[in-house]
């Protein structure tokens, strides 16, 4: 054991919110077996990423080692952490653990993808355990914003370690185990090496609340709205989706579920047991036959995502229902950083129709899922750890989560993707440097962060295109003037002549004086056309737009 280590790997999550990945290692430098903890995806947006579905993380540095591989471990369902299991599993190829609820998601995302399901194994709650080379693996129920979450008791040579996943600390969450704390006391009793604990809410000073204390505000809302009741959340929140449907029943409305991915999770929850009682519903066809005030629609779309329910209400009519004067819609979540331009669009377009809008500024009608500081000092008071390692966040919560940490005089450090620690002292110490990035989902194609395809998209959104065409004949002599095509670029400029023929006009004017050694040289063609073209757009509209240049020699 001497010359054997553990080693922590973040390939993503760690100085992000999303896109999680974590790789846990044993044995000698280089040797060392591997598994890995989740596997998800983030979202892209029109200023960093346009035009790509799906960001994943870069696993290179993993797919070279999958001989070492014993297992992926799946801690929920949310998208940023069983996301990517679908496209990224055929370059790994190690059996996937999760339990009922999160399996049910993984399947799933692998038969989109065309990868046998059988590769997902059912496992049970804790005391179960799963054997994966050197290491034991137990899933430890928590509560989250979503059933059967559980973070991880992994039992290594070097001693046992605690990976939270997502959690909160909730003695009533509606849908999904509660909090147990005697059975977490339990479990750290014999003392815990490293704790890797989520940090989202480290800068939430107050303590957090049940999913089951929005019941009875939601239900007065509802009673109190004279016309139809929309409302939103995340689909994968079941608890929350249930809060609302109840408190829609209560209220003597018919309950109606619009969006493919709310009746998904509401089926998962139904088929794999975790959901139980779920007020029954109605088909969209049927709404508009009844009262409008005897109606409560549940919708996703609670980020302002364009294709969503919420968003195609807002733009007119979905499925045959539409909104008016006197109806309410009502956002049940919080809006995550960067949504907010497009959650305030929709929120102007309901009100442009006259419906009331209703968000949760108040806190009246949303908790979350994540640890507040409260509970994160309780978990830190429960578990006891030799050290503490701050994930899920951005930098500035793992700073903040390891001050935390430090303050309560547990060795805390700060580790970002790319950092592989070695747990196996007293102290975490850096072990190596891994280079670590992103993988785009563009369109059926996986494109690396680094590929240019991304960048060029973003310089040719932020500065127009010129396309410059020019053919030459068998003598080498130009068959006609060069011809553009423009996208994306004002037709006229300072000159008040069409940008277009200005264009053409100067570049007709390099061809002629042009050499003979210039005209034979296509790459050279092109350096000086973009030269022309760029500095002529730049005097005229003040832009140095993206130039492809076609020259078609005749033979």
């Amino acid at each position: 054991m001497a010359n054997e280590r553990l080693i922590y790997l973040p390939l993503g999550g760690a100085g992000e919110i999303g896109m999680n990945a974590y790789v846990y290692g044993w044995g000698k430098p280089g040797e060392e077996r591997l598994i890995l903890v989740d596997l998800g995806v983030t979202f892209p947006d029109m200023d960093g990423s346009p035009g790509v579905d799906l960001i994943m993380p870069d696993i290179s540095w993993l797919r070279e080692r999958k001989d070492r591989l014993e297992a992926i471990f799946v801690t929920h369902a949310h998208e940023d952490h069983v996301g990517a299991v679908g496209h990224l599993w055929d370059e790994l190829g190690a059996p996937v653990h999760a339990r009922a609820f999160t399996a049910y998601h993984a399947r799933a995302k692998l038969e989109e993808q065309g990868h046998p399901d059988r590769v997902v194994q059912v496992a049970s709650a804790w005391p179960e355990q799963v054997q994966a080379g050197p290491f034991t693996v137990g899933f430890l129920p928590v509560s989250h914003s979503i059933p059967e979450s559980s973070a991880l008791v992994i039992d290594t040579p070097a001693g046992r370690l605690v990976h939270t996943g997502d959690f909160k600390i909730d003695l009533t969450p509606v849908v999904g185990e509660p909090f147990d704390r005697a059975l977490w006391e339990d479990v750290a009793k014999d003392g815990v090496k490293a704790l890797v604990c989520d940090s989202t809410n480290v800068f939430s000073h107050h303590p957090g609340r049940s999913e089951s204390t929005l019941g009875p505000e939601l239900e007065k809302l509802v009673e109190s709205a004279p016309g139809m009741v929309v409302a939103t959340t995340f689909a994968s929140n079941v608890a929350r989706v249930k809060t609302l449907a109840e408190a829609g029943e209560r209220a003597g409305r018919s309950i109606c579920l619009l969006g493919r991915a709310m009746r998904r999770m509401i089926e998962a929850g139904v088929e794999t047991g975790v959901l139980r009682d779920f007020p029954k519903v109605i088909a969209p066809e049927d709404v508009p036959s009844l009262p409008r005030e005897n109606v409560m629609l549940l919708v996703t779309g609670s980020q302002g995502e364009r294709r969503a329910a919420s968003a195609q209400l807002a733009n007119g009519k979905y499925q045959g229902i539409s909104l008016r004067e006197g109806d309410m819609f009502l956002f049940s979540s919080k809006t995550i950083p960067g949504n907010e331009r497009g959650v305030i669009r929709i929120m102007n377009q309901f009100s442009e129709m006259g419906v009331d809008v209703v968000d949760d500024h108040d806190g009246l009608y949303h908790v979350s899922g994540h640890a507040n500081r409260p509970d994160l000092e309780a978990m830190h008071e429960i578990v006891r750890p030799e050290m503490l390692i701050p994930m899920h966040g951005e930098h500035r919560h793992l700073r903040e989560h390891a001050r935390l940490g430090a303050s309560r005089r547990i060795r805390s450090e700060i580790v970002v993707n790319g950092m592989m620690m070695d747990l196996t002292g007293e102290v975490p110490v850096v072990a190596d440097y891994v280079e670590t990035g992103r993988t785009y989902l563009d369109g059926n194609v996986q494109i690396g962060a680094l590929d240019g395809i991304v960048r060029n998209r973003i310089r040719m959104a932020l500065n127009g295109h010129v396309t410059v065409t020019l053919i030459i004949d068998e003598e080498g002599d130009p068959l006609g003037e060069p011809w553009c095509e423009l996208h994306g670029l004002a037709e006229t400029g300072r000159s008040r002549a069409p940008l277009v023929d200005v264009l053409e006009e100067d570049l007709s004017q390099f061809v002629g004086r042009a050499s003979r050694k210039v005209m034979a040289d296509d790459d050279k063609l092109e350096q000086e056309f973009k030269k022309v073209v760029r500095r002529t757009a730049l005097d005229e509209i003040g832009k140095k737009p993206e130039v492809t240049v076609i020259v078609s020699r005749l033979v």
